[in-house]
């Protein structure tokens, strides 16, 4: 493979400021991913607020998923073209206009349009920093893509609690203003720090091509694999995470009760996303998001066999810890079989039918339990849509042997 490098700073690939960037990176991602998870706690309050079913008070939420999915996109194409900075910028600035305009809304559909421009303003310190990432790291890519993607899950960690409790104290409207001020006095400084551009900017598209030949795929082809297989994976993960405080809430345990699983569910998450990548490191991305996507799949069935309340905390403890690692996995894979100069777009595109799958997911489990008055027809839905995922990935796995024994065979 013929690579083309743009600067000669190679040593910073792998380096000690690769390793502190990646921090910075890390602690950016956690406070711009607030709007990833802050409605999930509002949802309750919200819902009693504006008289609304469940199913459309899970609008907001499907909406800032819809509005990060294709922020991705556009963000993923600005950080191609100059860097992560103007993405991680410009998405601080739309975050807090949005979680302005959410604590203002006079209903549930401007609530929803709000929710839209925070997910958009979300998108800009999630997507770009993983694909930056990627390029400051070889030997150690996988681990750096997964720690650079922890910040969406550590603010899924983090900020639960916190919402929660400046929901009970002030109200929903004043914690979304006060969010609003906090990511704009914070992110700014942050963005400013990562100036200093990627040090490989591409490889020569013919060579990756010879190199890796997208499994044999048109690299179009492959590309709308991995979109059907994301959406089917995020379908399935939307119902634990997007419901499981409303879930407590009717099961009598209570809105707190959900938001510490919520909170223990992305927390070892954590764990899950440097260890998938730790794992793509030895057998690549495709053998990880297999082992991901199984025990995902495992812990969905374990949801319809237990809902005591400790059981749940350790279903959701077990949830965390096995599908904490899918989502940086598609970046990984993007990475693999696709030049680095269309890393950002890739894998913006990638995470945009992901997050498709989670708007997908957290407004169709909605719909199920208000025709059905229980979430055990929305865990088994999700099940199945796994399933879905299991298909495809496996089938890409064979693929890729298929096609690298005919590669050797043919040389």
């Amino acid at each position: 493979m013929t690579v083309t490098y743009a600067r000669a700073d190679m040593g910073a690939v792998d380096s000690t400021y690769a390793w502190m960037r990646l921090v910075v990176a890390l602690v950016l991602g956690t406070i711009g991913s607030v709007g990833m998870w802050s409605y999930v706690v509002a949802l309750p309050p919200v819902q009693a607020d504006f008289g609304v079913l469940r199913n459309l008070a899970s609008l907001p939420y499907t909406m800032a998923m819809i509005g990060f999915a294709f922020g991705g996109v556009a963000m993923g194409r600005l950080a191609d073209r100059y860097g992560v900075v103007v993405p991680a910028i410009g998405g601080t600035l739309l975050t807090a206009i949005g979680f302005f305009a959410a604590g203002l809304a006079p209903n549930i559909w401007i609530l929803s349009a709000a929710h839209v421009v925070i997910g958009f303003g979300c998108s800009g310190t999630f997507g770009p920093i993983v694909s930056d990432m990627s390029h400051w790291f070889r030997k150690r890519r996988g681990i750096a893509i997964g720690i650079a993607s922890c910040g969406n899950y550590a603010a899924g960690a983090i900020w639960p609690p916190i919402v929660q409790h400046f929901i009970v104290a002030d109200g929903w409207r004043a914690t979304h203003v006060g969010v609003g001020v906090f990511c704009l006095v914070t992110m700014i400084p942050l963005a400013l720090m990562l100036r200093r551009r990627a040090p490989v900017e591409h490889v020569d598209l013919a060579g990756a091509g010879a190199a890796h030949g997208s499994l044999g795929l048109k690299p179009n082809t492959l590309q709308a694999l991995l979109a059907i297989a994301g959406i089917a994976c995020c379908v399935a993960m939307a119902m634990p995470q997007v419901h499981i405080v409303a879930y407590c809430s009717d099961l009598g345990y209570g809105v707190a009760r959900g938001a510490e699983m919520l909170s223990l569910m992305l927390g070892l998450g954590l764990i899950a996303r440097v260890a998938s990548g730790s794992i793509a490191d030895k057998i690549g991305g495709l053998g990880a998001l297999m082992i991901g996507s199984t025990l995902q799949a495992f812990a969905l069935l374990l949801y319809l066999g237990f809902n005591g309340l400790t059981s749940l905390y350790v279903v959701s403890a077990l949830f965390g810890l096995f599908q904490g690692g899918i989502i940086p996995m598609y970046a990984v894979i993007v990475r693999e079989y696709f030049p680095p100069k269309e890393a950002g777009v890739r894998v913006g595109i990638a995470l945009m039918f992901a997050l498709f799958g989670m708007a997908l997911g957290g407004w169709m489990s909605g719909a199920i339990f208000d025709l059905t008055g229980s979430y055990r027809a929305a865990f088994a839905n999700g099940f199945l849509w796994n399933l879905l995922n299991l298909a495809i990935v496996g089938w890409l796995i064979i693929r890729s042997r298929t096609w690298m024994s005919g590669r050797l065979a043919a040389a």
